[in-house]
């Protein structure tokens, strides 16, 4: 008797030990949100799609153009600080803050506007007034990945005279702000318009 009892027991034993391996596997790590900054003054690949930036829409310089404020600012993602007045476009630079509404609707458009870029425009966010640690969690729900910058103080928003957030800056090659938007909100077909007109960018759908 036995024998036989302990065949039985034998592969209980081997399911038990499997069944205690095989839980469930450990939820991954979210990828940290945000591209290093190391490359935003350097100059952006001439597209086949590009313009002359430097032409207003009468095809003539744009006399109310001026370069980006001169302050830095530091990258969310540690390194040096980023001097706005290095930064070279054609570029899209977004400002906005976790505690703003509008800023988290169209915060998902940047970042596909972002992975349509292909090398033709940067896209740049500047988070400002905020607390770190929501703007990183709040970045990491949406799976934002362009370089952004951090700016307690809101120095960008004062040296652009944008009255409130969101904003964003419209920036040519030669670090001119083309076009200031405070409109709100800015959906995918507006912002593919607004970089064609402004920035002489032509993007894929």
């Amino acid at each position: 008797m036995k024998r036989p009892l302990a065949g039985l027991l034998l592969p209980l034993l081997l399911l038990a030990a499997a069944c205690g391996r095989s839980g469930p596997a450990p939820e991954p790590e979210p990828p940290a949100p945000f591209a290093d900054c190391a490359a935003l003054t350097t100059p952006v690949a001439a597209s086949p799609g590009a313009t002359d930036s430097t032409a207003g829409p009468t095809g003539r310089p744009d006399g109310s153009t001026k370069p980006l404020p001169a302050i830095a600012l530091p990258c969310f993602t540690g390194g040096a600080d980023v001097s706005l007045a290095d930064v070279r476009g054609p570029a899209v630079i977004n400002l906005w803050a976790s505690w703003c509404p509008p800023c988290r609707k169209e915060l998902p458009a940047f970042q596909r506007l972002a992975q349509r870029a292909g090398g033709q425009l940067r896209v740049i966010g500047v988070d400002s007034r905020d607390d770190r640690d929501d703007a990183r969690d709040l970045a990491t729900e949406i799976g934002l990945t362009f370089p952004a910058l951090f700016d307690a103080g809101e120095k960008l928003r004062t040296g652009l005279a944008a009255p409130g957030l969101p904003a964003t800056a419209f920036v040519d090659d030669q670090g001119r702000v083309r076009h200031l938007d405070v409109s709100g909100a800015l959906d995918d077909a507006t912002l593919t318009a607004l970089v064609e007109q402004h920035l002489g960018v032509v993007l894929p759908a």
